[in-house]
């Protein structure tokens, strides 16, 4: 009988974390992730009505493509719901996990704050995700950050996808 190996912290970020070089492989991995099927009754109103107080920061770089379409995605959200999307730099996005314990993973990050608190942010994708699961996340980030247990809130948040972008390699120097 073979002994399996202890399974090592690196071993479940390789396992939680999809680098992903091409379309391609990002839909592939995309239709591995499950779809929120139900929303409370107050979705939309809630959405609708939090938008003047919340701002939604992502993390990206240039040439990522779960970047680009996250950042496609939250534009939707923009527009049907109000909120206000922007970019941060990727030191923001690193401090932003570090003091939440998350690890830095790669880009995109999406965070939902109070517009007037940037210290006070709830990360609502690690990767790109689906839609309704980002509209979902960003609609209990509102919740925890207006007052729903934060226990209940994390429980309820989609898992996060954790497909992002390939790491750039340096030029080597010859």
């Amino acid at each position: 009988m073979a002994i399996a190996r202890p399974v090592t912290p690196d071993d479940a970020m390789r396992a939680a974390i999809h680098p992903v070089a091409d379309s391609t492989d990002m839909q592939a991995w995309l239709a591995r992730v499950p779809v929120t099927p139900d929303f409370p009754p107050d979705f939309a109103v809630t959405l609708r009505g939090e938008a003047p107080a919340f701002v939604i920061e992502m993390s990206t770089t240039p040439g990522c493509l779960p970047c680009a379409d996250l950042w496609t995605k939250l534009a939707v959200l923009r527009s049907r719901y109000g909120w206000q999307i922007r970019t941060i730099s990727g030191e923001e996005a690193m401090l932003r996990s570090g003091r939440l314990g998350l690890p830095w993973v790669g880009h995109p990050v999406a965070w939902v704050r109070p517009v007037n608190d940037p210290n006070r942010t709830v990360p609502i994708a690690i990767g790109t995700d689906h839609a309704v699961n980002l509209a979902r996340n960003a609609y209990l980030a509102a919740k925890m950050l207006t007052g729903v247990r934060v226990d209940v809130g994390v429980r309820a948040l989609s898992k996060f996808t954790g497909i992002v972008g390939l790491a750039r390699r340096p030029a080597s120097i010859r």
